[in-house]
């Protein structure tokens, strides 16, 4: 049996995980606060960040607040880490152990300027999040909203409080979806300078500086457009 004080990192707001802010705590109140039990908890928190936050691989990365819980919130759309971020931190506020995954995947089924974007189909540090329920960890993965997941022909991710939800290997016409390389670990908060320097090693300092240049301060304020892009399936 694991110990209360085993989890006090996973539990406490951090600058990043700010599951103290207000807007945090009204957010998951309104969500899972009429919610007695914990995984009933979890899975209506995962379903409203899954959903109500679109995916979008084109915002701004390299600083903190960029994964701030809050931001997130407010912003409404996000790539993966920001969405586990604000799914962590509602986690916290709703009394539920929760700490950030990371894994590297190939996306077999993305959009052809995505792919343009990164210069391959590898995405280094994919976030999930582990929830602690029933005296264990458990995987959800919230990155892709459901109008994603249907204009992708891939089945929007469940996630039951029980089992592992990750990524489906493949789409409704059997074809390779996602494929997890490597798994890296888990952290209390969201390492930022390890990530932007994983995402160097990996795609190049020029590339990763020419993103953030192209992003700017915006703080992800602009659309992208990544909802129209081109399906690529290979």
């Amino acid at each position: 049996m694991d110990h209360a004080e085993d989890f006090a990192a996973y539990l406490a707001p951090t600058s990043i995980i700010d599951s103290d802010h207000p807007d945090v705590r009204a957010f998951a109140l309104e969500i899972a606060g009429d919610s007695p039990e914990p995984v009933d908890r979890a899975v209506k928190l995962y379903l409203a960040v899954r959903d109500s936050i679109r995916y979008d691989p084109y915002t701004p990365f390299h600083l903190p607040e960029h994964y701030r819980a809050s931001q997130v919130l407010k912003r409404g759309r996000g790539f993966c880490i920001p969405k586990a971020s604000l799914l962590c931190a509602c986690a916290r506020v709703m009394g539920i152990p929760c700490r950030l995954g990371f894994a590297n995947v190939r996306n077999h089924l993305a959009t052809r300027q995505l792919l343009d974007f990164l210069g391959m189909n590898l995405f280094v540090y994919h976030a999930f999040v582990e929830m602690h329920l029933e005296g264990k960890w458990v995987k959800a993965t919230p990155a892709f909203n459901r109008e994603l997941c249907e204009r992708h022909r891939v089945p929007p991710l469940d996630f039951d409080g029980r089992g592992d939800s990750v990524f489906q290997p493949y789409n409704l016409e059997n074809r390779k979806f996602m494929e997890y390389v490597s798994f890296l670990g888990t952290h209390a908060d969201v390492p930022v300078a390890e990530i932007v320097a994983a995402w160097e090693a990996t795609y190049g300092k020029a590339r990763v500086s020419s993103w953030i240049s192209e992003f700017g301060g915006s703080n992800g304020a602009a659309e992208s457009g990544f909802e129209t892009e081109d399906v690529f399936q290979g």
